[in-house]
């Protein structure tokens, strides 16, 4: 009878190299598994810059490369500034003000830089990395996953391993295979993005914080420091309003864009675009399950959310740690079945909910009026600001006041008890006016 390291190839397989698959992959490897990382690309890659969250800090630990990130001198980031269309209303959100959260400061990354040092760092520890490498298809049975992969020159193979993570992004391997997949329709966007020089920062001591914009219609703005030269810059539009815009070429639009928005305008007057201007589809969508007989789905393989909260690297990082425990207790108890890992996938769609909940309600103008408002309830705003900064999941109190924060966004609708900033008129393009 063959021993289980003579029947698979390997422990474990990830497919994947980004923040997501090289998180699952370090913490299995750091439990003494036998690990193998395919990556499709081959790095360092170009990746739009990312604007994490104050929890990914946690993360950084257990993945040994807290020390590292701190060393890469990204922009550090306290928390956001947010601005009304014509800048004239706009305040600061806060991180060092949110419960729960071991450390405040967190940062704006280059991706490029960033995914390298994980990459580097699942290397150490021991994982098979190979670049240039795509699973292509996958098989599984009560006796192992099974399977195929291509490299960027055409050859192909196969293996046989205990499980699978799928943190292959919004390919989604395993999810689009099994029809797991659901659209989000109330996120159903378009992002157009490039990244700029000589955008002006902050004033004071938190030069490098996040800028959120809010456009006259249902679109919003980015600015992200992501070295001390460039910031990436883009803009993100629902579908509906997309649409309707006068379509020229994507740096035609982006430009449009600025011009039409005053404090962009301003703000854009002296940059230089430094990459192609890119446009992307930003739809959203989660799993009917993220989780099954010998194959877990990480980060952006399971669900993805508009980006207007920057909770996508922090959510994959998670995610892919959590994945790796599931994992790892799958191998004790010799169960790869789909019931033993019925814990993660539930966490992974709590998690989901809770920031779906922050993002829909965006979407809709009387979200923005108490969101933008100059001078919000501050036991009310300290709560959303938890959630924000990556506490999802935080204690009693904090709950009800969210709770408190949406009656409060469901009552602006009708009878307006704040100032009302934005426009309601079918115009503007909010793809629902329910922020539920």
């Amino acid at each position: 009878m063959k021993s289980p390291e003579q029947r698979y190839d390997y422990d474990f397989a990830i497919a994947g190299g980004g923040p997501a698959g090289t998180s699952a992959a370090i913490c299995l490897a750091q439990k003494g598994h036998r690990v193998i990382l395919f990556e499709k690309e081959r790095f360092p890659r170009f990746h739009i810059g990312e604007s994490l969250l104050s929890t990914a800090n946690d993360a950084f630990v257990t993945l040994g490369v807290a020390d590292r990130v701190e060393a890469a001198c990204f922009p550090p980031k306290w928390g956001a500034r947010l601005y009304t269309p014509d800048g004239m209303t706009g305040r600061g959100v806060d991180f060092t003000l949110a419960s729960g959260v071991t450390r405040a400061k967190t940062y704006q990354v280059c991706r490029e830089q960033f995914d390298a040092i994980l990459m580097e760092r699942a290397r150490e520890v021991g994982v098979e990395v190979r670049e240039g490498h795509r699973v292509s298809d996958c098989a599984f049975d009560a006796e192992a996953a099974s399977l195929e992969f291509v490299s960027d020159d055409g050859s192909r193979g196969g293996m046989r391993v205990r499980a699978l993570v799928d943190a292959s992004g919004r390919h989604g391997l395993v999810a689009k295979k099994l029809g797991l997949r659901t659209d989000e329709p109330k996120l159903a966007n378009i992002a157009v993005f490039s990244h700029f020089k000589s955008v002006p920062r902050l004033p004071g001591n938190r030069p490098d914080d996040i800028r959120l914009v809010a456009r006259a219609d249902a679109g919003w703005f980015w600015l992200i420091p992501i070295s001390p030269e460039l910031t990436s810059v883009g803009v993100v539009i629902p579908m509906k309003r997309y649409m309707e815009l006068e379509h020229g070429s994507p740096e035609t639009m982006l430009q449009a864009t600025f011009d039409d928005t005053p404090i962009m305008a301003e703000l854009m007057r002296n940059a230089t675009r430094e990459w192609p201007v890119r446009v992307e589809k930003d739809f959203s969508y989660s799993a009917s399950t993220y989780a099954g007989e010998r194959w877990i789905l990480a980060g952006d393989a399971g669900s993805f959310l508009d980006p207007v909260f920057s909770s996508g690297v922090s959510i994959a990082m998670e995610s892919g740690i959590e994945a790796a425990t599931a994992l790892n207790r799958a191998a004790a108890r010799n169960d790869f079945s789909a019931p033993s890992f019925a814990a993660f996938s539930r966490r992974q769609a709590k998690r989901f909910r809770a920031f779906r909940r922050f993002v829909v309600g965006f979407y809709s103008p009387q979200f923005r009026d108490l969101f933008f408002s100059p001078e919000p309830p501050k036991v009310l705003f300290r709560a959303v600001v938890t959630v924000l900064a990556g506490n999802w999941d935080p204690g009693l109190w904090t709950r009800v006041m969210n709770r408190i924060f949406f009656f409060f966004v469901a009552i602006q609708k009708r009878f307006s008890p704040s100032t009302r900033l934005f426009r309601r008129d079918a115009s503007a393009g909010y793809p629902s006016e329910d922020p539920a």
